[in-house]
């Protein structure tokens, strides 16, 4: 298995760990979410995205530009919880079955 296709999974991983105890207990749970957003954004900032071919690069920058929101959505506070814990593991099983094409 490749390195970045390795850490599109472990991203993706994190994403589903993070969408499940937002789901559970945000606020209970928000030092853990936290910093798994905090190692999830690390391993998102060492991906080489210029060597994805253009199937995946397309999912990878769509992914991009929503979890920049998700992030900071994340680390302030979701104002609703659950929905953005749904789209926490949305992206995550999004990445999970398009990582295929790496």
């Amino acid at each position: 298995m490749t390195g970045n296709k390795q850490k599109i999974l472990d991203i993706a991983m994190n994403l589903n760990r993070i969408g499940n105890w937002a789901a559970d207990d945000y606020l209970g749970k928000r030092k853990r979410i936290q910093t798994f957003i905090s190692n999830t954004s690390n391993y998102i900032e060492t991906l080489d995205s210029s060597s994805f071919r253009t199937p995946f690069k397309d999912t990878l920058k769509d992914f991009l530009r929503h979890y920049k929101q998700l992030e900071s959505e994340g680390l302030e506070g979701p104002k609703d919880s659950i929905d953005w814990a749904e789209k926490m593991m949305t992206w995550g099983n999004i990445l999970t079955h398009r990582s295929k094409l790496i």
